[in-house]
């Protein structure tokens, strides 16, 4: 919201109109959001090539919007319990230097970070889409989750988006913790002057 009168920015009012208030008092806490990968920042999909490389396909919606995150003074954590050269990468494009992967116990993970970076675990937001997910969602105070969850998984989320993973659900997802905390409206009316570096 702006300082100044305390009226949000009519996108940001559009988000928190469509979103349940207990939902967006936990979006308002939040200080470090973390993403699973395949099947949040991916359709889940895995494609190989004739040498077996995993190929994987990311939305620039969706890294736009971790970015803004960044810039906004949230911190943000890619965690994945698969391997591999790609995820990296991507978030070295992104400028994300909080990745863990071959993370089986996505839970501890989140509490090693919370304790790395001075935090509460109720500061802390995960987004997950499948069992392994599950403990960490229910550790942290913002829970999220997407469309193409098994319902027992969106079921103990605190929101799930309306875009499907890979498909701008991180964005919808980043765009309601900057409404939240009334960040958003300078994002867009900053506009374009704002952006650094390539569009992701």
């Amino acid at each position: 919201m702006n300082a100044a009168n305390l009226i949000p920015h009519p996108a940001e009012a559009l988000i928190l109109a469509r979103t349940n208030p207990a939902a967006i008092e936990r979006a308002r806490r939040v200080r470090l959001m973390a993403f699973d990968v395949d099947g949040v920042l991916t359709d889940g999909r895995l494609w190989y090539s004739e040498q077996g490389e995993a190929v994987k396909s990311f939305h620039v919606l969706d890294g736009h919007g971790l970015r803004l995150l960044r810039e906004n003074g949230i911190a943000v954590a890619l965690v994945t319990g698969r391997q591999g050269v790609i995820v990296p990468r991507r978030a070295a494009e992104l400028g994300i230097s909080l990745v863990y992967q071959n993370a089986r116990d996505k839970a501890a993970v989140l509490s090693e970070l919370a304790q790395a970076e001075n935090l509460e675990l109720d500061q802390i937001g995960f987004m997950g889409d499948d069992i392994i997910d599950m403990q960490a969602m229910q550790r942290v105070g913002f829970a999220a989750s997407v469309p193409g969850a098994p319902s027992y998984v969106a079921h103990i989320a605190h929101w799930v988006s309306t875009a499907p993973g890979g498909g701008g659900a991180a964005r919808e997802c980043c765009d309601l913790l900057l409404a939240a905390q009334g960040k958003l409206g300078a994002c867009l009316n900053a506009g374009v002057s704002r952006l650094t570096g390539a569009i992701q």
